[in-house]
């Protein structure tokens, strides 16, 4: 799905356990069709992707038209005067809002770097669900805005103050994992990149781009009564 598009740029939509491109850190990636391969076979034209997003998160991916296009890009990235917002669904009541400052391991896996993320609770929700010790289970919806773009920092992040993303295998709660799974059929990771702010480079333009969420959002969000942002 293109969700915008000019003369530069054009926002792809990345469906949840979809690589952005192939790389030799994905396992089983020659068997997977991913999302500029997709793009390629259903419009015949090539993209450049100016940033990353994991496999098991959704949203809004930013791809240069021509390869002449993406340093200029990629420096809203590297100065971080771009504003990348996503939504999470977190284990617990989060704080009503904080910033956590912690570095996370590079790409090469030896190296920490430095890395922020803002965080904001939107809506909580209390179930009379039990997940072992406790006889209820609490939830709350977070919008993170990342102040740098660190491999998984946003649920590396969220697990460090004991607020794991529901759905992730790897810094995620097995136990609220098992429970959404059992009671909702749900094991999808709840980390959705929805918007993206900048001034267009070329044009000078500000410019905001935005995704909708997957369908599994929109399925929790009708079982906890929630309104998911706009």
């Amino acid at each position: 799905m293109i969700l915008y598009e000019d003369a530069y740029i054009l926002a792809l939509y990345k469906p949840n356990n979809m690589l952005v491109h192939h790389s030799y850190m994905a396992k089983n990636q020659a068997e997977e069709m991913t999302l500029l391969e997709s793009f390629q076979q259903k419009y015949q034209r090539k993209v450049f992707p100016l940033h990353r997003l994991d496999r098991k998160t959704s949203g809004l991916v930013l791809c240069a038209k021509d390869t002449t296009y993406v340093a200029t890009f990629q420096q809203l990235f590297t100065s971080s005067t771009i504003e990348k917002v996503y939504y999470g669904l977190v284990r617990g009541f989060t704080p009503k809002q904080g910033e956590i400052n912690s570095p996370v391991k590079g790409r090469d896996a030896n190296v920490y770097k430095e890395a922020f993320t803002f965080y904001k609770t939107l809506q909580c929700v209390s179930l009379s669900i039990p997940v072992p010790p406790y006889e209820t289970s609490r939830y709350s919806l977070i919008a993170m805005i990342p102040k740098t773009g660190r491999m998984h920092q946003l649920r590396i992040h969220m697990n460090k103050i004991n607020h794991p993303l529901i759905g992730d295998p790897k810094y995620g709660d097995r136990f609220h994992n098992r429970m959404f799974q059992t009671n909702f059929e749900i094991d999808t990771l709840f980390l959705h990149a929805a918007s993206l702010v900048f001034t267009h480079p070329y044009s000078q333009k500000q410019i905001e781009i935005k995704c909708p969420f997957p369908q599994h959002w929109q399925d929790i969000a009708k079982k906890f009564n929630w309104t998911l942002p706009s």
